[in-house]
């Protein structure tokens, strides 16, 4: 195995974070005989490991993806002993269940963030900051440009699209990661305005979320049978690979459109062709970021997929011992493998 060492606490090797004194990796993109689990989308929940930990929340959402796995769950703030590491789990706000994860080791403490933003989006646990003196973030938006606009102002732009579109006749497609964004959407979306459809992958992560006791309003899955004349200014909600696809065809006339944190740039939304950008991002922006890692209280500072050159040199400039963590991960992409479902 690969390793390049990067303190007595957690090292970067060829399968993911490892930590020698618990023998165990976090988020490992390749098989492993125990990985702990930020949260469940794709690209951080991987199939082939010998046993898995995770939260109480991200749990579910896990097992649907990845089938019958040997998964262990733990609930936030519980402390647990991995060999002569001590080991717990806290919010990140990213989507239902993901966690930071806090390692300790003869008294150094090292946080890996997973994805997170900082901004309470009503549906996940809130992010919390975790003293640590080194911090793993991620920095897909690393850039000063990336600056989120008001959660309300957000809804109200899409609700106003939706009415729109209704009036002029139009289906509203929408297109958000199946996991996390699409709930948020749901969340804000008013369901006075015409019937909600989904996309059968967004739809069974609703079934599993429901029963955890998140509060969805009603939608309707879209199966072979449906007949979109029966649900006349529907907003259709689907993972952005199925927009432009046969599948998403099938309602016409109507007005796309994809939220991403990526709809911050004009360039993305012309190269997409959409009708509509809605800046919506799961991920911390600039201002979140650099809000979480000066809440840490960390000295050291590795970032990882995202801005990361640009990043570690603001870091730098700011006083931190930085460096960057060359990993698998997406972040958010209007393609990602973010949220691909993988099986055995």
């Amino acid at each position: 195995m690969l390793e390049l060492m990067a303190g007595p606490v957690l090292t970067f090797t060829d399968r993911g974070i490892y930590c020698p004194a618990g023998d165990f990796h976090i988020d490992p993109w390749r098989p492993v005989d125990r990985a702990l689990i930020t949260h469940g989308h794709a690209d951080h929940a991987r199939w082939g490991h010998r046993a898995y930990l995770a939260t109480d929340g991200a749990a579910p959402v896990i097992r649907m993806r990845l089938g019958d796995i040997a998964l262990e769950t733990i609930a936030y703030g519980t402390t647990r002993q991995i060999g002569d590491a001590r080991v717990s789990f806290h919010p990140a706000g990213h989507v239902p269940g993901s966690a930071q994860i806090r390692v300790e080791v003869a008294g150094e403490i090292w946080v890996v963030s997973g994805d997170y933003k900082t901004v309470d989006d009503g549906l996940s646990e809130p992010f919390v900051p975790v003293p640590c003196h080194a911090f793993i973030t991620e920095c897909t938006f690393g850039l000063p440009v990336f600056r989120w606009p008001d959660p309300a102002q957000i809804a109200a732009e899409i609700n106003g699209w939706w009415t729109a579109n209704v009036a002029a006749g139009r289906f509203s497609l929408l297109g958000a990661y199946s996991l996390g964004k699409a709930q948020r959407l749901l969340a804000a979306l008013d369901p006075a305005v015409a019937p909600i459809l989904t996309h059968g992958a967004i739809e069974n992560t609703n079934a599993v979320l429901r029963n955890q006791g998140y509060a969805l309003p009603d939608t309707i899955r879209v199966t072979p049978e449906l007949k979109p004349k029966d649900h006349p200014g529907a907003l259709v909600l689907a993972p952005p690979s199925a927009l432009g696809t046969s599948w998403a065809k099938r309602f016409t006339p109507a007005s796309d459109a994809f939220a991403s944190g990526w709809m911050a740039l004009r360039g993305v939304r012309r190269r997409r062709a959409a009708d509509r950008g809605f800046v919506v991002s799961d991920h911390a922006d600039w201002a979140g970021l650099n809000t979480a890692i000066s809440e840490t209280g960390a000295e050291r500072v590795f970032v990882t997929h995202g801005y990361t050159a640009q990043f570690r040199q603001w870091l730098e400039s700011q006083g931190y011992d930085a460096g960057i963590v060359e990993t698998d991960y997406s972040g958010e992409e209007l393609d990602s493998t973010e949220d691909v479902v993988e099986a055995p």
